[in-house]
């Protein structure tokens, strides 16, 4: 086989009518529109964040006040005991 195959030098180049091969000029974006696009995913991270902490600390202070309480209430009736003339 020495047959070998060449395209002629003044053919003109294959052009497709595809709409998707067509280059189109990349648009610059503007400040407004990337300040616009990172409030949002600002706020789009904010509203999904965890409130697992947030609800343990609620717990937490809930626990300690009503520890705190009943320890003011043992003293108090301590103080109450040992003034108090006896029966």
């Amino acid at each position: 086989m020495n047959t070998t195959t060449t395209r002629p030098s003044h053919s003109a180049p294959v052009r497709s009518s595809h709409p998707s091969s067509r280059s189109v000029p990349a648009r610059r974006v503007s400040l407004v529109d990337r300040i616009a696009l990172h409030l949002g995913v600002a706020l789009v991270q904010w509203s999904r964040r965890s409130t697992v902490a947030v609800q343990h600390e609620r717990r937490a202070r809930r626990v300690q006040h009503e520890l705190s309480l009943e320890q003011r209430e043992r003293l108090l009736q301590r103080q109450l005991l040992l003034t108090l003339p006896p029966r």
